[in-house]
């Protein structure tokens, strides 16, 4: 494959910026397999922001032969009090989020947190280096990597957690530093300090994150990664997000409440949902409606889709039925997967988790 191919696969939507892209075509042309890292916090449920808009990036970038590693960060996920903070249940949970990429990310490698700290002297002396490099507000103005804001009360753990992400990327992946938008501001600081500790300076992709389904929260500030935090589907808000588990009917269930106002296509969920999962898989979108309401119609192109509902063209309603039935289609491997007895075992103690916290 050529790099200009590779390039075009990598910028490829849910990309959304990539720093540098001169840099990246210069990697490429003297690495065939660049080393590449996106961390994840371990908790309950994945859902359409994690598994599939980050698994469609991964499997872009592998398709164009980069190294990916998948690293299930639970030191981490303990530092920020996910499932309550108990091990035991993130390191069941991790189990969980293994099985789901390896299934979703055949390409992939998979790496548990605890079992590449364990013995590994030279990542903790890394953490001081890095450290010593940083002030205390330079590292306040990461905690957004956490979905923490900078008015929050944190323990002493919570501070030293972008650290650790740093030299994770230095250990890991010091080629190509992936992750949503809101994991922006740590691989920028990677490429200001790396160069100082006489490390590699890291590419940094970034995809976009797909909202929760609920209206934009009124939150005054000003800092851009901020309100990407809040609104971006979470399972926090667990009433916003369409699950990889979610039935036919929970699916439309859910799309039915889902904030859509009638022509509005600035920060509509259902918008953006047909956008970078339905429209990724395929050419055309069929929209039943009724004979009195102008009939069955075929989309061509999400750009289309836009144009039209922005006109009011397209009822809300009509709309949330056809990504619910594609997005019914897109999940149904992934459910059967979880059908089979020990993976179904393993959901079903995350459900518990969920229930218990």
């Amino acid at each position: 494959m050529d790099i200009e191919t590779k390039i075009d696969l990598i910028k490829r939507p849910p990309t959304e910026e990539i720093i540098q892209e001169d840099d990246l075509r210069e990697l490429l042309s003297i690495n065939d397999k660049p080393s590449h890292y996106i961390g994840f916090e371990i908790s309950g449920l994945l859902h359409l922001g994690t598994l599939i808009i980050c698994g469609d990036k991964i499997n872009d970038l592998c398709e164009a032969g980069i190294n990916c590693t998948v690293y299930l960060a639970d030191w981490h996920s303990f530092i920020n009090k996910k499932l309550g903070g108990n091990w035991d249940n993130i390191i069941k949970a991790s189990k969980y989020y293994e099985k789901a990429f390896r299934f979703y990310c055949p390409k992939a490698n998979i790496l548990l947190g605890s079992k590449f700290y364990e013995g590994n002297d030279e990542y903790w002396k890394d953490v001081m280096r890095f450290a010593s490099q940083i002030t205390y507000a330079r590292t306040v103005r990461t905690l957004t990597i956490m979905g923490r804001s900078e008015k929050e009360e944190l323990s002493m753990a919570q501070y030293l957690y972008p650290i650790m992400q740093a030299v994770d990327v230095k250990h890991i992946g010091k080629d190509i530093a992936h992750g949503g938008m809101d994991q922006r501001k740590i691989h920028v600081l990677c490429r200001e300090v790396f160069p100082k500790l006489g490390w590699k300076k890291p590419i940094a992709i970034h995809h976009h994150l797909l909202p929760g389904l609920a209206e934009p929260p009124k939150i005054d500030t000003k800092d851009k990664m901020e309100m990407v935090v809040a609104v971006k589907m979470s399972k926090s808000k667990p009433w916003t997000a369409i699950y990889i588990h979610d039935s036919e009917e929970e699916i439309r269930k859910k799309l039915r409440k889902a904030w859509c106002p009638e022509r509005q296509v600035e920060m509509n969920p259902v918008l953006e949902i047909a956008k970078y999962i339905v429209f990724r898989r395929k050419e055309s979108l069929i929209i039943e409606r009724e004979s009195k309401y102008g009939g069955t119609i075929e989309i061509n192109s999400y750009k289309e889709l836009e144009e039209k509902y922005s006109k009011g063209e397209i009822h809300p309603l009509d709309l949330k039925e056809a990504i619910a039935r594609e997005l019914n289609l897109i999940l149904e491997p992934i459910r059967k997967y979880f059908e089979i007895p020990e993976n179904k075992e393993l959901v079903d103690t995350i459900k518990k988790f969920e229930i218990t916290r």
